[in-house]
């Protein structure tokens, strides 16, 4: 459960080399996080990057590595993990919880998996969520015999994120450059 600090941070999710190297409109979305990680800093607004880790992805390779055009800072904390979920199984909400967060922006990939289970994971553990709803991404699937268009999966989790409710939750979805840190 979350700690009701009134704090916001910004989540930054596997915008790693191994995850959003053939992402839908990659370059676009990346220069929105970069914008977000940017404007967060300027506002005193804690950025917290979360870096998925496993066979094909071993801590310290390329296909691990943050992507080039972002760049954490010294201090900004960084959560490994290794299931969709941002808080399954990892320090995330020890992390939140000592920020005196109750609120993150959330950004990154991959759409249709992490960052939807993170949305979830985050509302079901007390956190308010806004989606920046242009700046995460994902890749052309098929599952279950259907086409899954990238553009159709980042559009669905905006949806859902527009229209969703929970009592007691803010929960909302807005264009990175409309992203209010309070």
């Amino acid at each position: 459960m979350s700690t009701a600090g009134g704090g916001t941070a910004l989540l930054v999710v596997d915008v790693q080399e191994g995850v959003v190297g053939s992402a839908w409109r990659r370059d676009e979305v990346v220069g929105r996080i970069s914008g977000l990680v940017d404007s967060a800093r300027a506002a005193g607004v804690p950025v917290v990057w979360v870096q998925h880790e496993d066979e094909e992805m071993p801590v310290g390779s390329a296909e691990w590595a943050i992507v080039g055009a972002l760049e954490p800072t010294e201090g900004e904390e960084r959560v490994g993990k290794r299931y969709g979920d941002s808080f399954a199984d990892t320090r995330l909400g020890e992390v939140l919880g000592g920020l005196g967060v109750d609120r993150f922006v959330l950004c990154g990939a991959q759409t249709d998996v992490c960052i939807t289970s993170t949305m979830y994971g985050g509302l079901h553990r007390g956190y308010d969520v806004t989606l920046a709803e242009d700046a995460h991404t994902t890749e052309d699937t098929r599952f279950g015999g259907a086409e899954l268009p990238a553009e159709l999966l980042v559009a669905h989790l905006v949806r859902a994120a527009t229209f969703g409710s929970l009592p007691g939750r803010r929960w909302e979805s807005v264009p990175a450059a409309q992203v209010s840190w309070s």
